[in-house]
C-alpha cells in the first residue's frame, strides 16, 4: 500500500471560483485506475502555512507509477496545479507493519 499525500497553499490571487474549478479538476483524478480512498481536506490547524490536503492510496508502486504518468494527471498538473498552487509538500508513505 502506498499512501500519497500532498498538502498545499494556493497563490494569493486565486479566487474562490478558481478554487472550486481546481477542486472539481482534482475530483476527476479519481477516475484514474488504481486510485483508492481519495480525499480533499481543508487544514484547520495554525501549526503550518498550508491550507489544503489531497490524500489517496494505491495498492502498490505500479499503480502509483501508472497514476503519476497518466495523461489526466499530467494535464491536471500542467493546467491547474502549476497555475494555482504557491507552495506544497508531497509525502508518499508505505506502512511499516
Amino acid at each position: 500500500m502506498i499512501r500519497h499525500s500532498v498538502i498545499f497553499k494556493f497563490k494569493s490571487q486565486i479566487s474562490s471560483e478558481e478554487k472550486q474549478v481546481f477542486f472539481k479538476a482534482c475530483d476527476k483524478l479519481t477516475a484514474i485506475s488504481g486510485v483508492q480512498n481519495f480525499e480533499i481536506l481543508r487544514q484547520i490547524s495554525p501549526k503550518n502555512r498550508f491550507e489544503y490536503g489531497i490524500l489517496m492510496e494505491f495498492e502498490n508502486m505500479d499503480h502509483y507509477d501508472y497514476y503519476t504518468n497518466h495523461p489526466d494527471h499530467l494535464y491536471f498538473v500542467e493546467n491547474h496545479w502549476l497555475k494555482s498552487v504557491e507552495d506544497f509538500l508531497e509525502i508518499d508513505y508505505k506502512p511499516m507493519l
